[in-house]
């Protein structure tokens, strides 16, 4: 099998072995009528078939047709300015915002319609007059973090805090107005006294349950095994939300799984009663979901009163290890920006988790959240991570409308090189490869956020900007080019470049999951029919000490997405070997965290 395969692509001419390279059109064929149409039906389609229509056709573009396209663009946008409107004045508090950030991302000032701060505040309102306190509490936090709230439009949230016994929650309230010097509120004694207290941990604890995940019986040496998956879980609200990791109740909603699966929740010891739980929504990307428990906590922690740690700082979890409840263990922070899942970094710790952990809160000393403990990667064993607390306050409100959560996707993989946030690679039939967005290219700024950050840490920065907007929205994308691109996204697919694979050839996808970036040769050797062009730093090619200019030829390419890899075998000329030949097998991992 692995001559036949090898003989074939030595078999390729040179025209051949570059069409190979060269990245896939996409199907779609887009005319004006079809923008015309998309005008009134999805204004924000048709500003993105606007950008696809000139990037496509650019020099055949006469002024006459870049006047109706100017003229359907001035159209959409009154139709996104009027469809926000109109979601304001129906209360969509959410919808509302999420066209402010696709105007805001045209460069449209939506003053008289509410910009997303306000639309915030005023659906925040809302829902704590309805009696929603999570999603009254995290509409103010965010809203704060756009536009820092007055000491006036805080204090009811204090108050709602202090009235659902939320300390920390009630001690953020009071921050934001003890820091408003220009306010003349008055904060009740009763009121002042509880938000500067302190929870004990052993308050703290009774917030805490175990997960348990009947999957019935499995067969193990001929021999039928209680099937259990054990997590922790911790309240973030009074009506009985719990939030715990993803992979623990995976079983519950993943369609691919056959067996059957019932899950609960114990307070206590393994006498304790099983209280039935149901997943309510979940976010497979970060590994988290949200969990629904008929019963009335004795403790909540607050997801909006978070704090991003240092490395050194000391810091607690609280879970069930190995099905030992209530259990408090106590370490540092080791490290930050570990990137681990498909979005954003983690925070590596020491503090002694274990299988069983997994879902539970990691807190400061303070009792503030820090992030959601995880435990058991198999390729870092003896390592344990926690999912940061930020992430969750931005995963929860999609979380809170129940089923998936849906993420944003361009269809872009990155690289962090010298240069910046380099484009290596564009997934076919995305909305980047329909605005021809060109590989090579160096994101400078999204939605006019200039990417100002460390090294280590850009590809992150570009996801956190992205990872609160919904499928659906405009994204201003500039390039180092000086190219401004408008581009709407779509919903993320589970594992992005598996999809990518079954459309693409695989020598284009050496780039995004070996980093391993090919060109043609004019070599007619049987055995390098590619040369390496690039190696990016930090790849899986990089490990195995390839580099530029090597010869190189693929004898084989699979990908086993059922056990989450890829595996590339290959043959290459090593320069710094003298050019002996020598057989290579490079796996990587399908789930990339440099996707945007």
């Amino acid at each position: 099998m692995g001559i036949a395969v090898l003989s074939l692509c030595s078999c390729l001419s040179l025209d051949e072995r570059t069409a190979r390279l060269t990245p896939p059109k996409s199907a779609n064929v887009f005319r004006l009528d079809d923008i015309k149409s998309a005008v009134r039906e999805d204004p924000a389609l048709a500003i993105h078939l606007i950008g696809v229509y000139e990037s496509r056709y650019a020099a055949e573009i006469v002024p006459e047709t870049q006047g109706q396209l100017n003229a359907f663009y001035m159209e959409a946008v009154e139709q996104l300015k009027t469809a926000q409107s109109l979601a304001i004045s129906e209360k969509r508090w959410d919808d509302a915002a999420s066209l402010a950030r696709s105007l805001a991302s045209v460069g449209v000032q939506v003053e008289s319609a509410g910009n997303e701060p306000e639309v915030l505040l005023t659906g925040a309102k809302q829902e704590l007059f309805d009696g929603n306190s999570l999603s009254a509490f995290l509409a103010a936090g965010r809203s704060h973090e756009y536009a820092p709230l007055s000491a006036e439009d805080a204090l009811p949230f204090l108050e709602r805090a202090v009235q659902v016994r939320q300390r920390r929650t009630a001690a953020f309230f009071l921050d934001i107005i003890d820091k408003d010097t220009s306010d003349t509120v008055q904060v009740s004694a009763e009121d002042r006294a509880y938000a500067e207290g302190q929870d004990s941990v052993s308050t703290m604890i009774k917030g805490v349950a175990t997960v348990l995940v009947d999957r019935g019986t499995r067969i193990e040496h001929g021999m039928g095994m209680a099937d259990w998956v054990l997590g922790s879980a911790f309240f973030v609200d009074d009506s009985g939300l719990l939030i715990t990791n993803y992979h623990v109740i995976a079983s519950e909603v993943d369609p691919k799984y056959e067996g059957s699966s019932r899950m609960y929740i114990r307070m206590g010891d393994s006498s304790s009663v099983r209280i039935p739980a149901r997943v309510v929504g979940w976010d497979k990307a970060m590994d988290l979901a949200l969990l629904k428990a008929e019963i009335d906590p004795e403790y909540v922690f607050s997801v909006i009163d978070w704090i991003v740690p240092d490395i050194g700082d000391a810091v607690r979890a609280i879970g069930s290890p190995l099905g030992l409840e209530k259990t408090v263990t106590s370490g540092i922070v080791s490290a930050l920006g570990r990137r681990l899942l498909q979005i954003g970094d983690v925070i590596q710790i020491d503090a002694a988790v274990n299988a069983g952990n997994s879902g539970g809160p990691l807190l400061d000393p303070g009792g503030r959240l820090v992030g959601v403990v995880f435990a058991g990667i198999e390729r870092y064993q003896g390592l344990n991570f926690a999912i940061p607390a930020s992430r969750l306050f931005d995963a929860l409100p999609a979380m809170l409308k129940g089923g998936k959560a849906e993420r944003p996707w361009l269809g872009l993989s990155l690289a962090e090189t010298s240069s910046g946030a380099e484009i290596i690679y564009i997934a076919p039939n995305t909305p980047a490869a329909e605005q021809q967005v060109p590989e090579n290219g160096v994101i400078v700024s999204v939605n006019g956020e200039s990417i100002n950050t460390s090294q280590g840490m850009l590809i992150s920065t570009l996801q956190n900007i992205l990872y609160p907007t919904r499928p659906g929205e405009l994204v201003a994308l500039e390039t180092a080019d000086g190219v401004r691109r408008v581009i709407r996204s779509v919903a993320r697919p589970d594992v992005p470049l598996a999809e990518a694979a079954k459309q693409d050839s695989r020598e284009r996808m050496a780039a995004p999951l070996f980093g391993l970036i090919l060109t043609s040769t004019v070599s007619n050797s049987v055995f390098s029919p590619y040369l390496v062009q690039k190696v990016i730093r930090g790849s899986i090619a990089d490990e195995a000490g390839l580099s530029a200019q090597d010869p190189i030829s693929i004898r084989s390419f699979r990908i086993y997405e059922d056990d989450g890899y890829a595996l590339m075998n290959i043959n290459v000329k090593k320069r710094r070997m003298g050019y002996i030949e020598t057989f290579m097998q490079l796996p990587a991992a399908l789930e990339s965290p440099d996707t945007l």
